[in-house]
């Protein structure tokens, strides 16, 4: 199962979108142009569909709806998500929600939902409001994705939407030596947990990631010879390298000593081989050297390729030239964000006819697309002094 479109109506940068998605998309514009809180459209419908979810929890981790609704949304006055998805078999499946905070009895300032629809190819399997819930308004406080009996139905869009994961992991939190124990709801996706999920793999599982892991990293970071898994005496989970060195005991290092680079690739590689569904990467070129950059596009797509299972679908947020410098990334890939007064718009690559005829003409992503993001304004920083 795969997106292939999303509309967005008042979600946050957005006051209306619709675009169309590919296996991967490579999203491209200014900063604060909206590109995490894109990616976060998606990060929302997983909490709302994981198990300990739901829709009430997922809009108060984000601040609730004043701080999800777009600033420049006018009317209608509520959040809208509807999102299409391909089957393995081509059948089609759509899941469409939209909510808005309840101002009145009998339950002030919560969220409740508008509308709920899913369809499976031309046919209806979900419409709410039904009968029920104008019986019973509570009920609306609550989408049929966090219901098992309610979703039944439509399992495998509860359990694609549920296997989202994100990755933005932050090498500071990774170090930090109490990170395994701190509280769970602290954001998964900076790293907090990072390896206490690798703790939580099967042993065979996790010594077969590490060591595809292993060989990447003998390429890319010199002298590495090793990686291996371990606790320590208070039982915390450390992963531990071993360097060449002319003293081969001062040759090994844990995640204390790892560079910033060395951390965010292991994140990258363990999170390419974890899970199937939908991963959402936000710059991963952070930290790294850009001969590695200049490589990530074409890695991450054999890594979609994964033998004997449906090509992955990966969503990447990025600023590089040297990542957007490879020449398989295509126009209908890109996601172009423009901010405008009235909220960012997003447009493939291949629906800018400039860019289109660009790259049709030879030309990369990173010289035919990322000129078109730059600020007007941005020559003038040369002449700022502070």
């Amino acid at each position: 199962m795969r997106f292939s479109r999303i509309k967005l109506t008042n979600w946050k940068n957005f006051r209306s979108v619709d675009v169309l998605l590919q296996e991967r998309a490579f999203l491209i514009g200014p900063n604060a142009s909206g590109k995490s809180n894109f990616l976060d459209a998606f990060r929302f419908l997983r909490d709302v569909a994981a198990a300990g979810g739901g829709l009430q929890r997922a809009c108060d981790e984000r601040g609730g709806l004043s701080k999800i609704r777009c600033l420049s949304g006018r009317t209608p006055e509520g959040v809208g998500i509807s999102v299409e998805l391909l089957d393995d078999d081509g059948s089609r499946w759509s899941y469409d929600v939209a909510f808005k905070q309840q101002t009145r009895f009998p339950t002030p300032g919560a969220i409740v939902l508008t509308r709920e629809i899913v369809r499976h190819d031309t046919r209806i399997i979900l419409a709410r409001p039904d009968s029920d819930d104008r019986n019973d308004g509570r009920l609306l406080s609550q989408t049929a994705l966090e219901q098992i009996r309610a979703n039944k139905d439509f399992r495998p869009v509860v359990d694609y939407l549920a296997s989202i994961s994100y990755l933005h992991l932050v090498p500071q939190i990774i170090r930090d030596p109490g990170g395994v124990l701190r509280d769970q709801s602290f954001p998964e996706m900076y790293g907090g947990a990072f390896f206490e999920r690798i703790a939580k793999t099967g042993d065979a599982t996790r010594k077969a990631r590490l060591k595809k892991i292993q060989e990447v990293l003998k390429i890319a970071v010199p002298q590495l010879e090793g990686l291996d898994f371990s606790r320590d005496e208070r039982g915390i989970p450390h992963l531990v390298a071993k360097y060449q060195h002319w003293r081969p005991a001062a040759g090994h290092q844990n995640e204390n000593q790892f560079s910033d680079g060395t951390l965010r690739l292991i994140g990258l590689l363990w999170a390419l081989q974890e899970g199937s569904g939908l991963l959402l990467l936000e710059e991963p070129e952070l930290h790294l050297h850009s001969g590695v950059v200049s490589r990530l596009a074409a890695f991450i797509y054999k890594a979609q390729q994964r033998s004997k299972k449906p090509t992955r679908q990966v969503f990447i947020s990025t600023h590089s030239v040297d990542l957007l410098s490879d020449r398989g990334i295509g126009a209908e890939e890109l996601l172009v964000f423009t901010p405008t007064k009235d909220g960012t718009a997003v447009q493939r690559g291949a629906d800018i006819e400039q860019i289109r005829d660009l790259m049709q003409n030879g030309l990369s992503a990173s010289e035919a697309a990322l000129p078109q993001t730059a600020v007007s304004a941005l020559m003038q920083l040369s002449l700022f002094e502070l």
